[in-house]
Parts: C-alpha cells; structure tokens; sequence
C-alpha cells in the first residue's frame, strides 16, 4: 500500500516528462527490428555459401566473402548488443520516474543522466550499425581492397 499516492497533477508531469524517452524506446526498438532482419540475411547468405560445393572459380569467390560475413554479423551483434541495453536504461528511466512520484523524491537529475546514457548506449548501436552498412557497400561495390602497403624509401637507413 502507497501511503502519499502523488496528485492528478504530479502523475501528469511526470508522464509529460516521459514522452521523449518514450519516443526513444520506439526508435531503438525500431533500429532492433532493422538489425534482426540484417542479421538474418547475413546468416542466411553464410549457410547458402558454406553449403556450396565445387572447385569453380565461383566457388572461389563465394568462399572469399565469408570473413566479410562473419565482419558484418559481429558488427550487428554489437549493435544489437549496445541497442538493447539502450532500450533497457530507456525503461529503467521511465521505471524511476514513476517511483520518483510515488515516493515524493526529486529525479531529475538522475533522470538526466539515464537519459544521457540511454542516448550514448544507441549511438554506439548506430554506430555500430553504420560500420556494418560500409562493409556491406564495399561488398557490394567490388569486395574490399586489399590495404595499400606504404612506399618502400629508395635509399638505405644510415
């Protein structure tokens, strides 16, 4: 039993204050729905080429993309891993908040902080996830390049 249950009007500002982490989580969950269906495909296309046969230059290839794969799955767990903690602090805030009008305790400043972090814990998701969308390009767009060695000087070191 709540002994001080808060006003009509502390409920109302408390749920005022909860509507841009509200808007957050509907993003991140959003961003999770994007990640999980690139991951899928990822490992779809992984287990059509380990499941390929043959000794053809095709084969070849094929094979070659694996690693590119395995980069671009890493790269989405990451993601996936940072955007689900993001989504955990997001209700964990919105948990406080409430608890905060319940118990007549000032949150703001905590609400900030975890506001802060939620916003840092989906930035390394997008991060994460914009890394992964240049892999796929440059698989896309003619494999990756080998790295450039730099230019050997022409004279010996004294």
């Amino acid at each position: 039993m709540l002994l001080n249950t808060p006003s009509i009007e502390q409920l109302s500002n408390v749920i005022s204050q909860v509507t841009g982490p509200a808007f957050l989580l509907a993003a991140e969950a959003q961003l999770l729905s994007v990640l999980v269906s690139r991951l899928e495909r990822i490992v779809d296309r992984s287990r059509i080429i380990a499941a390929t046969e043959g000794d053809s230059a095709e084969y070849a290839r094929l094979k070659a993309e694996l690693p590119i794969l395995r980069q671009r799955g890493v790269l989405m767990h990451r993601a996936m891993y940072w955007g689900v903690a993001s989504c955990i602090v997001t209700s964990v805030l919105v948990i406080i908040s409430f608890a905060a009008a319940y118990l007549h305790m000032r949150h703001e400043y905590g609400a900030g902080l975890l506001f802060a972090l939620a916003m840092a814990l989906f930035t390394a998701a997008l991060i994460a996830f914009a890394r992964e969308l240049q892999l796929a390009f440059l698989e896309i767009n003619g494999g990756v390049k080998p790295a450039r060695t730099p230019a050997r000087k022409s004279y010996p070191h004294v």
